[in-house]
Protein backbone atom coordinates (compact mmCIF):
# COMPACT_ATOMS: atom_id res chain seq x y z
CA UNK A 1 0.00 0.00 0.00
CA UNK A 2 3.04 2.25 0.32
CA UNK A 3 2.19 3.45 3.86
CA UNK A 4 3.40 2.46 7.31
CA UNK A 5 1.33 0.46 9.78
CA UNK A 6 0.63 3.67 11.75
CA UNK A 7 -0.37 5.61 8.62
CA UNK A 8 -2.57 2.90 7.16
CA UNK A 9 -5.58 3.32 9.50
CA UNK A 10 -5.34 7.11 9.15
CA UNK A 11 -5.76 6.92 5.39
CA UNK A 12 -9.26 5.52 5.98
CA UNK A 13 -10.46 8.46 8.09
CA UNK A 14 -9.52 11.00 5.41
CA UNK A 15 -12.32 13.54 5.04
CA UNK A 16 -14.01 12.46 8.26
CA UNK A 17 -13.17 15.69 10.09
CA UNK A 18 -14.64 17.80 7.28
CA UNK A 19 -17.79 15.67 7.30
CA UNK A 20 -18.26 16.21 11.03
CA UNK A 21 -17.67 19.96 10.80
CA UNK A 22 -20.14 20.28 7.93
CA UNK A 23 -22.84 18.32 9.73
CA UNK A 24 -22.41 20.13 13.03
CA UNK A 25 -22.46 23.58 11.45
CA UNK A 26 -26.20 23.26 10.79
CA UNK A 27 -27.09 20.23 12.93
CA UNK A 28 -28.03 18.24 9.82
CA UNK A 29 -27.77 14.49 9.28
CA UNK A 30 -25.03 13.11 7.04
CA UNK A 31 -25.89 13.13 3.36
CA UNK A 32 -26.23 10.00 1.24
CA UNK A 33 -22.90 10.73 -0.46
CA UNK A 34 -21.14 11.21 2.88
CA UNK A 35 -22.51 7.91 4.21
CA UNK A 36 -21.54 6.08 1.02
CA UNK A 37 -18.04 7.54 1.27
CA UNK A 38 -17.73 6.07 4.77
CA UNK A 39 -18.96 2.67 3.53
CA UNK A 40 -16.41 2.69 0.71
CA UNK A 41 -13.63 3.57 3.14
CA UNK A 42 -14.77 0.68 5.38
CA UNK A 43 -14.64 -1.75 2.46
CA UNK A 44 -11.15 -0.61 1.48
CA UNK A 45 -9.93 -0.92 5.06
CA UNK A 46 -11.25 -4.50 5.28
CA UNK A 47 -9.60 -5.37 1.96
CA UNK A 48 -6.34 -3.99 3.36
CA UNK A 49 -6.66 -6.37 6.32
CA UNK A 50 -7.16 -3.67 8.96
CA UNK A 51 -9.14 -4.50 12.11
CA UNK A 52 -12.39 -2.67 12.75
CA UNK A 53 -11.48 -1.98 16.39
CA UNK A 54 -8.39 0.03 15.50
CA UNK A 55 -10.23 1.93 12.79
CA UNK A 56 -13.01 2.96 15.19
CA UNK A 57 -10.32 4.26 17.55
CA UNK A 58 -9.04 6.41 14.67
CA UNK A 59 -12.52 7.80 14.11
CA UNK A 60 -12.82 8.64 17.82
CA UNK A 61 -9.39 10.30 17.76
CA UNK A 62 -10.54 12.54 14.90
CA UNK A 63 -13.73 13.29 16.83
CA UNK A 64 -11.70 14.49 19.83
CA UNK A 65 -9.65 16.75 17.55
CA UNK A 66 -12.76 18.23 15.99
CA UNK A 67 -14.76 18.84 19.17
CA UNK A 68 -12.84 21.96 20.40
CA UNK A 69 -13.45 23.61 17.01
CA UNK A 70 -17.21 23.39 17.33
CA UNK A 71 -19.55 26.01 18.73
CA UNK A 72 -21.00 25.54 22.20
CA UNK A 73 -24.03 23.26 22.27
CA UNK A 74 -22.86 21.16 19.28
CA UNK A 75 -22.24 18.01 21.33
CA UNK A 76 -25.57 16.46 20.39
CA UNK A 77 -25.19 16.93 16.60
CA UNK A 78 -21.56 15.77 16.86
CA UNK A 79 -22.46 12.51 18.57
CA UNK A 80 -25.27 11.91 16.07
CA UNK A 81 -22.91 12.52 13.13
CA UNK A 82 -20.24 10.25 14.61
CA UNK A 83 -22.76 7.47 15.15
CA UNK A 84 -24.00 7.68 11.56
CA UNK A 85 -20.47 7.78 10.14
CA UNK A 86 -19.14 4.89 12.24
CA UNK A 87 -22.22 2.76 11.50
CA UNK A 88 -21.75 3.33 7.74
CA UNK A 89 -18.01 2.60 8.01
CA UNK A 90 -18.64 -0.62 9.97
CA UNK A 91 -21.30 -1.66 7.45
CA UNK A 92 -18.82 -1.29 4.59
CA UNK A 93 -16.13 -3.15 6.55
CA UNK A 94 -18.48 -6.06 7.33
CA UNK A 95 -19.77 -6.16 3.78
CA UNK A 96 -16.25 -6.53 2.42
CA UNK A 97 -15.47 -9.26 4.95
CA UNK A 98 -18.62 -11.20 4.05
CA UNK A 99 -17.74 -10.91 0.38
CA UNK A 100 -14.24 -12.20 1.07
CA UNK A 101 -15.67 -15.16 3.00
CA UNK A 102 -18.06 -15.98 0.15
CA UNK A 103 -15.23 -15.80 -2.37
CA UNK A 104 -13.06 -18.04 -0.17
CA UNK A 105 -15.90 -20.56 0.20
CA UNK A 106 -16.50 -20.55 -3.55
CA UNK A 107 -12.79 -21.10 -4.23
CA UNK A 108 -12.72 -23.90 -1.67
CA UNK A 109 -15.73 -25.65 -3.21
CA UNK A 110 -14.23 -25.34 -6.68
CA UNK A 111 -10.92 -26.77 -5.45
CA UNK A 112 -12.65 -29.68 -3.71
CA UNK A 113 -14.64 -30.49 -6.87
CA UNK A 114 -11.47 -30.44 -8.96
CA UNK A 115 -9.54 -32.46 -6.38
CA UNK A 116 -12.12 -35.21 -5.94
CA UNK A 117 -13.04 -35.53 -9.59
CA UNK A 118 -9.62 -34.90 -11.16
CA UNK A 119 -10.96 -32.21 -13.48
CA UNK A 120 -8.03 -29.82 -13.28
CA UNK A 121 -4.45 -29.77 -14.51
CA UNK A 122 -2.50 -31.70 -11.88
CA UNK A 123 0.31 -29.15 -11.71
CA UNK A 124 -2.09 -26.27 -11.18
CA UNK A 125 -4.08 -28.36 -8.72
CA UNK A 126 -0.95 -29.01 -6.65
CA UNK A 127 -0.27 -25.26 -6.50
CA UNK A 128 -3.80 -24.51 -5.31
CA UNK A 129 -3.66 -27.33 -2.76
CA UNK A 130 -1.09 -25.51 -0.63
CA UNK A 131 -3.59 -22.74 -0.01
CA UNK A 132 -5.91 -25.28 1.62
CA UNK A 133 -3.27 -27.11 3.63
CA UNK A 134 -2.46 -30.09 1.38
CA UNK A 135 0.87 -31.19 -0.04
CA UNK A 136 -0.09 -33.31 -3.04
CA UNK A 137 3.44 -34.58 -3.61
CA UNK A 138 2.71 -36.92 -0.70
CA UNK A 139 0.36 -39.90 -0.60
CA UNK A 140 -3.11 -39.28 0.78
CA UNK A 141 -6.09 -41.30 1.92
CA UNK A 142 -9.72 -40.20 2.00
CA UNK A 143 -12.51 -41.01 4.44
CA UNK A 144 -16.16 -40.42 3.56
CA UNK A 145 -18.89 -40.18 6.23
CA UNK A 146 -22.62 -40.45 5.68
CA UNK A 147 -25.38 -39.86 8.17
CA UNK A 148 -29.15 -40.18 8.49
CA UNK A 149 -29.35 -36.58 7.25
CA UNK A 150 -27.16 -35.07 4.49
CA UNK A 151 -24.13 -33.12 5.64
CA UNK A 152 -24.01 -29.50 4.54
CA UNK A 153 -21.55 -26.61 4.88
CA UNK A 154 -21.99 -24.98 8.26
CA UNK A 155 -24.33 -27.65 9.64
CA UNK A 156 -23.81 -28.05 13.42
CA UNK A 157 -22.94 -31.77 13.19
CA UNK A 158 -20.43 -31.28 10.37
CA UNK A 159 -18.94 -28.23 12.10
CA UNK A 160 -18.61 -30.11 15.39
CA UNK A 161 -16.77 -33.02 13.75
CA UNK A 162 -14.46 -30.66 11.87
CA UNK A 163 -13.66 -28.66 15.02
CA UNK A 164 -12.90 -31.84 16.98
CA UNK A 165 -10.55 -33.18 14.28
CA UNK A 166 -8.73 -29.88 13.78
CA UNK A 167 -8.42 -29.34 17.52
CA UNK A 168 -6.60 -32.66 17.85
CA UNK A 169 -4.60 -32.65 14.61
CA UNK A 170 -4.45 -28.95 13.75
CA UNK A 171 -0.76 -29.13 12.86
CA UNK A 172 -1.31 -31.86 10.24
CA UNK A 173 -2.02 -31.33 6.54
CA UNK A 174 -5.74 -32.13 6.67
CA UNK A 175 -8.69 -31.05 4.54
CA UNK A 176 -12.30 -31.45 5.68
CA UNK A 177 -15.22 -30.60 3.45
CA UNK A 178 -18.76 -31.57 2.52
CA UNK A 179 -19.63 -33.01 -0.88
CA UNK A 180 -22.96 -34.33 -2.15
CA UNK A 181 -24.35 -34.55 1.38
CA UNK A 182 -21.31 -36.44 2.69
CA UNK A 183 -18.50 -35.31 4.97
CA UNK A 184 -15.02 -35.79 3.50
CA UNK A 185 -11.65 -35.95 5.25
CA UNK A 186 -8.39 -35.97 3.27
CA UNK A 187 -5.26 -36.76 5.30
CA UNK A 188 -1.65 -37.82 4.65
CA UNK A 189 -1.46 -41.52 3.90
CA UNK A 190 1.12 -42.16 6.60
CA UNK A 191 -1.16 -40.82 9.34
CA UNK A 192 -4.01 -43.34 9.62
CA UNK A 193 -4.77 -42.10 13.14
CA UNK A 194 -6.30 -38.95 11.63
CA UNK A 195 -8.87 -40.84 9.56
CA UNK A 196 -9.49 -43.27 12.40
CA UNK A 197 -10.29 -40.40 14.75
CA UNK A 198 -12.44 -38.74 12.07
CA UNK A 199 -14.41 -41.97 11.68
CA UNK A 200 -14.86 -42.26 15.44
CA UNK A 201 -16.13 -38.68 15.77
CA UNK A 202 -18.41 -38.96 12.74
CA UNK A 203 -19.98 -42.15 14.09
CA UNK A 204 -20.40 -40.70 17.57
CA UNK A 205 -22.00 -37.52 16.23
CA UNK A 206 -24.73 -39.28 14.23
CA UNK A 207 -27.34 -41.91 14.91
CA UNK A 208 -26.72 -44.57 12.30
CA UNK A 209 -23.88 -42.84 10.45
CA UNK A 210 -21.29 -44.83 8.52
CA UNK A 211 -17.73 -44.12 7.40
CA UNK A 212 -15.61 -45.67 4.65
CA UNK A 213 -11.86 -45.20 4.33
CA UNK A 214 -10.02 -45.52 1.03
CA UNK A 215 -6.47 -46.77 0.69
CA UNK A 216 -3.49 -44.42 0.55
CA UNK A 217 -2.35 -43.43 -2.96
CA UNK A 218 0.32 -40.95 -4.13
CA UNK A 219 -0.19 -37.67 -5.95
CA UNK A 220 -3.27 -35.62 -6.83
CA UNK A 221 -4.67 -38.56 -8.76
CA UNK A 222 -4.26 -40.65 -5.63
CA UNK A 223 -6.80 -38.50 -3.79
CA UNK A 224 -9.37 -39.20 -6.51
CA UNK A 225 -8.57 -42.93 -6.38
CA UNK A 226 -8.89 -43.10 -2.58
CA UNK A 227 -12.12 -41.10 -2.67
CA UNK A 228 -13.66 -43.44 -5.23
CA UNK A 229 -12.58 -46.44 -3.15
CA UNK A 230 -14.31 -44.97 -0.11
CA UNK A 231 -17.52 -44.33 -2.08
CA UNK A 232 -17.43 -47.87 -3.48
CA UNK A 233 -16.90 -49.26 0.01
CA UNK A 234 -20.03 -47.46 1.24
CA UNK A 235 -21.99 -48.81 -1.71
CA UNK A 236 -20.72 -52.34 -1.10
CA UNK A 237 -21.56 -52.14 2.59
CA UNK A 238 -25.10 -51.11 1.69
CA UNK A 239 -25.62 -53.81 -0.94
CA UNK A 240 -23.98 -56.52 1.13
CA UNK A 241 -25.77 -55.38 4.30
CA UNK A 242 -22.44 -55.43 6.11
CA UNK A 243 -22.51 -54.74 9.82
CA UNK A 244 -20.42 -52.10 11.52
CA UNK A 245 -20.00 -48.32 11.28
CA UNK A 246 -16.56 -48.22 9.63
CA UNK A 247 -15.47 -49.93 6.42
CA UNK A 248 -11.98 -49.96 4.97
CA UNK A 249 -11.56 -50.41 1.24
CA UNK A 250 -8.53 -52.62 1.86
CA UNK A 251 -10.77 -55.12 3.69
CA UNK A 252 -13.34 -55.28 0.87
CA UNK A 253 -11.08 -55.94 -2.12
CA UNK A 254 -12.47 -59.44 -2.59
CA UNK A 255 -15.86 -58.11 -3.67
CA UNK A 256 -14.70 -56.15 -6.74
CA UNK A 257 -12.67 -59.22 -7.72
CA UNK A 258 -15.77 -61.40 -7.55
CA UNK A 259 -17.78 -59.05 -9.76
CA UNK A 260 -15.04 -58.19 -12.25
CA UNK A 261 -16.70 -60.63 -14.65
CA UNK A 262 -20.34 -59.82 -13.94
CA UNK A 263 -21.69 -62.23 -16.53
CA UNK A 264 -19.76 -65.14 -15.06
CA UNK A 265 -21.01 -64.22 -11.59
CA UNK A 266 -24.58 -63.90 -12.86
CA UNK A 267 -24.30 -67.36 -14.45
CA UNK A 268 -23.00 -68.81 -11.17
CA UNK A 269 -25.81 -67.23 -9.15
CA UNK A 270 -28.52 -68.42 -11.52
CA UNK A 271 -27.05 -71.90 -11.85
CA UNK A 272 -26.52 -72.48 -8.12
CA UNK A 273 -29.34 -70.48 -6.54
CA UNK A 274 -31.89 -70.40 -9.35
CA UNK A 275 -33.68 -73.58 -8.10
CA UNK A 276 -34.54 -71.75 -4.85
CA UNK A 277 -37.20 -69.92 -6.82
CA UNK A 278 -39.27 -73.12 -6.79
CA UNK A 279 -39.78 -72.86 -3.03
CA UNK A 280 -43.02 -71.56 -1.57
CA UNK A 281 -42.51 -67.82 -1.08
CA UNK A 282 -39.78 -67.66 -3.68
CA UNK A 283 -36.02 -67.60 -3.34
CA UNK A 284 -35.60 -64.65 -0.96
CA UNK A 285 -36.40 -66.39 2.38
CA UNK A 286 -33.99 -69.23 1.62
CA UNK A 287 -31.36 -66.77 0.39
CA UNK A 288 -31.71 -64.85 3.67
CA UNK A 289 -31.26 -68.16 5.49
CA UNK A 290 -28.00 -68.86 3.67
CA UNK A 291 -26.81 -65.31 4.30
CA UNK A 292 -27.43 -65.58 8.05
CA UNK A 293 -25.89 -69.05 8.18
CA UNK A 294 -22.67 -68.01 6.47
CA UNK A 295 -22.46 -64.65 8.31
CA UNK A 296 -22.71 -66.50 11.62
CA UNK A 297 -19.80 -68.79 10.76
CA UNK A 298 -22.13 -71.70 9.92
CA UNK A 299 -23.31 -71.88 13.53
CA UNK A 300 -26.96 -72.95 13.37
CA UNK A 301 -27.97 -71.54 16.76
CA UNK A 302 -26.55 -68.10 15.96
CA UNK A 303 -28.11 -68.09 12.47
CA UNK A 304 -31.49 -69.05 13.96
CA UNK A 305 -31.21 -66.20 16.47
CA UNK A 306 -30.44 -63.70 13.72
CA UNK A 307 -33.50 -64.86 11.75
CA UNK A 308 -35.73 -65.11 14.84
CA UNK A 309 -36.32 -68.80 14.07
CA UNK A 310 -36.07 -71.97 16.08
CA UNK A 311 -33.03 -74.14 15.37
CA UNK A 312 -35.42 -76.81 14.06
CA UNK A 313 -36.98 -74.36 11.59
CA UNK A 314 -33.54 -73.27 10.44
CA UNK A 315 -32.46 -76.88 9.97
CA UNK A 316 -35.56 -77.54 7.89
CA UNK A 317 -34.70 -74.58 5.64
CA UNK A 318 -31.12 -75.79 5.17
CA UNK A 319 -32.42 -79.24 4.23
CA UNK A 320 -34.83 -77.61 1.77
CA UNK A 321 -31.92 -75.71 0.19
CA UNK A 322 -29.98 -78.97 -0.08
CA UNK A 323 -32.84 -80.70 -1.86
CA UNK A 324 -33.46 -77.84 -4.31
CA UNK A 325 -29.82 -77.06 -5.18
CA UNK A 326 -28.17 -80.45 -4.57
CA UNK A 327 -25.59 -78.49 -2.54
CA UNK A 328 -25.33 -79.03 1.21
CA UNK A 329 -24.53 -75.80 3.13
CA UNK A 330 -23.02 -77.90 5.95
CA UNK A 331 -20.65 -79.74 3.59
CA UNK A 332 -17.28 -77.95 3.22
CA UNK A 333 -17.04 -79.27 -0.36
CA UNK A 334 -20.23 -77.41 -1.30
CA UNK A 335 -19.96 -74.47 1.07
CA UNK A 336 -17.52 -72.38 -0.92
CA UNK A 337 -19.64 -72.50 -4.09
CA UNK A 338 -22.81 -71.71 -2.19
CA UNK A 339 -21.26 -68.85 -0.24
CA UNK A 340 -19.70 -67.33 -3.36
CA UNK A 341 -23.09 -67.52 -5.08
CA UNK A 342 -24.75 -65.85 -2.06
CA UNK A 343 -22.20 -63.04 -2.14
CA UNK A 344 -22.78 -62.65 -5.87
CA UNK A 345 -26.54 -62.50 -5.30
CA UNK A 346 -26.06 -59.63 -2.88
CA UNK A 347 -23.77 -57.75 -5.23
CA UNK A 348 -26.06 -58.24 -8.22
CA UNK A 349 -29.29 -57.62 -6.35
CA UNK A 350 -30.57 -61.13 -7.11
CA UNK A 351 -33.34 -62.27 -7.13
CA UNK A 352 -34.80 -58.75 -7.41
CA UNK A 353 -38.38 -57.67 -6.89
CA UNK A 354 -39.72 -59.59 -9.80
CA UNK A 355 -39.11 -63.04 -8.34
Amino acid sequence: MGVTDREAPQTHVAGFAETLLGACATGRRLTRDELESRRVQGERAAEAGLSLRGLIREHLAVTREVQPRLAAGSTGPLLEAVQQAVDAFAEGHERAQHQAVRQEEAARREFIDDLLYGRSDLGRLAERAGRFGLLLSQAHAVAVATGPEPYGDGYPVARGIEEAVLARFGNRKILLATKDGRLICVAPGDQPDVLGYFAKRAYAATDGGRVAIGRSHPGAGGVVHSYEEALNALDLAERMRLEGPVFRAADLLVYPVLTRDRQAMADLVESVLGPLGQARGGAQPLLDTLTAYFDSGCVATEAARRLSLSVRALTYRLERIHRLTAADPADPAHRYTLQTAVIGARLLGWPGTGD
